[in-house]
């Protein structure tokens, strides 16, 4: 599926809030200074993350938390993480499997249908994939509580495991 895509030549750099894999850092940061002063964004718990209160298909009140890669200073890499509030081990409502669910859900709002589910070789994981051209998106438990959505520009992923600087 990857080498289909990728040999289509089709490029999809949209991220989400105006970001775009390619995008310079210099821009990046603007955009978003720009969003933390109209309330859009907040700084996040850590040095290098960005919270979002993004609003989900199922309604229910979640961050995501979110910081680029760069090479070459532009985004190649977006990696989200996203938590419902209130989350606890005993809340089944606000399970991680609800919560994966849900986040497939919004991206096929941002990205169109075409999600397919992948098991890895030992049953132990589940990763949803999205690919348009250059662009894969996997969506993916990450721990007990939060699911991880990685965006990438494939091409440079690919550049960077062969030439690895």
């Amino acid at each position: 599926m990857e080498d289909n895509e990728l040999a289509s030549g089709e490029t999809f750099n949209e991220l989400f809030l105006g970001l775009e894999l390619g995008m310079e850092k210099k821009t990046f940061y603007e955009k978003c200074w720009k969003m933390n002063q109209e309330g859009i964004l907040l700084n996040g718990p850590t040095e290098l993350s960005i919270e979002y209160k993004v609003e989900m298909p199922s309604g229910l009140p979640t961050k995501m938390r979110f910081y680029p890669k760069f090479d070459q200073d532009k985004i190649y890499l977006m990696p989200a993480d996203y938590s419902y509030d209130g989350w606890a081990p005993w809340n089944e409502d606000l399970a991680v499997e609800k919560l994966r669910a849900d986040v497939v859900a919004l991206y096929e709002q941002w990205y169109g249908d075409g999600f397919i589910e992948v098991n890895s070789e030992d049953g132990s994981q589940v990763v949803f994939v999205k690919m348009d051209g250059n662009r894969r998106v996997r969506i993916y438990k990450k721990n007990l509580s939060t699911v991880r959505a990685e965006i990438v520009d494939l091409k440079i992923q690919k550049q960077l495991e062969e030439y690895p600087s």
